[in-house]
């Protein structure tokens, strides 16, 4: 599926559906402008308001509204290059298998490029928006489609019946998006409690306790399941594993963060997970933060180095990312001036601190949903720090 005939294929899909790349968001908004009315927008954008709020009957009624003819090439060419990056690694996946269960599959985009190029697999999509699985049943008769069938059903109310040899769920298991996860022990660790009530919280907050117990049952016998949710997040992401975990699904490819443009806005999204039941060579799950890009610290940048006082008033060291804390604990001499600990109105626990270490005064920050920062500077720019102290503090 890397080869460019087969993305030559995925492009031409995504067309027949309507689907438009974009690069420009100029572009795409003036494309969307030209297509849909203001009435269109307004009914969209509520819905949009509506959806946030997590009830169930929003969300349905969101995908109905985007699953109308002349709104949904707009609205999913937003999503063209996840398409294009989902697309082409599950198909490699299906692989030889008998049946397929693509849950959440919206209005079919990728299941029916799936069917068309996997003629011996039998595929069922599924999916709660009943509009959408309309456009899905009308698309496949559209393309001779005999291998797939759409229906519409929810997991969360009914038992689902059958057993696959391939389960697909992207974008469909984790529906409360904004959710920060679970937090760490405390701010100067990323490792999480095993605390079942945590846990358990977690998996009822998302919705994925119930869909993965419905869907964990389907596996036929070697059958495993291809997910990418929106859990990149540490804090998201190590609950989310041990939610496979618990059901004995087990991780038999390395996990793999995918980026991808929502036209100009970057998505650091997934990672990509193939898991199956019983594997005779399981991987582990990883629970550490991901390498990042922080700069790796050199004391030697500490040293103070004449400026030009019309010149940027850049720190001497700054980074944003978990790397951070170790960049922290190694500081010489580390003298504490001020502090604080406290608890957030999120529930996460807050520490900040300024010091001084080698000579030049610092700046540290850190919370228990695994974001860290510090910013070195020297001496001579202390009030700099102290001013960003305090405004850390009142945000």
């Amino acid at each position: 599926m890397n080869s460019s005939g087969s993305l030559d294929q995925l492009h031409a899909h995504l067309a027949h559906w309507g689907l438009r790349s974009f690069s420009s968001d100029g572009d795409y908004f003036a494309w969307q402008r030209a297509t849909l009315s203001a009435a269109d927008l307004s009914r969209l954008h509520a819905q949009v308001e509506r959806k946030r709020s997590g009830d169930r009957q929003d969300e349905i009624a969101f995908y109905d509204l985007t699953a109308e003819p002349h709104i949904l090439p707009v609205l999913y060419s937003q999503r063209y290059e996840y398409f294009r990056e989902i697309g082409g690694r599950v198909l490699p996946r299906i692989g030889a298998a008998t049946t397929a269960l693509d849950y959440g599959c919206g209005v079919g985009i990728l299941t029916t490029f799936y069917a068309r190029h996997c003629p011996e697999t039998q595929f069922v999509g599924i999916d709660r928006s009943s509009r959408s699985i309309t456009v899905a049943q009308s698309k496949a008769h559209e393309l001779g489609l005999t291998n797939v069938r759409f229906e519409c059903r929810d997991v969360e109310v009914e038992v689902l019946r059958g057993s696959y040899d391939r389960i697909i769920a992207t974008h469909a298991l984790v529906q409360a998006e904004q959710d920060p996860g679970m937090p760490s022990r405390d701010w100067t660790t990323f490792e999480r409690a095993h605390d079942e009530r945590q846990q358990a919280a977690f998996e009822q907050r998302t919705g994925i306790d119930v869909r993965l117990d419905r869907l964990s049952e389907m596996f036929s016998p070697g059958g495993c399941m291809v997910i990418f949710e929106k859990t990149r997040q540490l804090a998201r992401r190590v609950p989310f594993q041990r939610a496979l975990a618990r059901r004995g699904l087990q991780l038999i490819e390395p996990p793999e963060p995918i980026r991808y443009r929502l036209v100009e806005e970057v998505a650091d999204d997934g990672p990509f997970y193939v898991v199956q039941k019983e594997s005779a060579h399981p991987l582990t799950w990883n629970e550490a933060p991901e390498p990042d890009e922080g700069l790796p610290f050199n004391r030697a940048i500490l040293r103070s180095v004449p400026r030009d006082p019309q010149g940027p008033n850049i720190p001497l060291y700054e980074n944003h990312w978990p790397s951070a804390q170790r960049a922290w604990e190694s500081l010489a001499d580390r003298l504490v001036q001020q502090e604080e600990t406290r608890r957030e109105s999120d529930g996460r626990q807050l520490h900040v601190e300024l010091g001084s270490a080698e000579g030049q005064v610092y700046l540290y920050c850190a919370n228990t949903f695994d974001q860290r920062q510090l910013i070195v500077v020297e001496s001579s720019r202390r009030a700099e720090l102290d001013s960003y102290y305090r405004e850390i503090l009142s945000s």
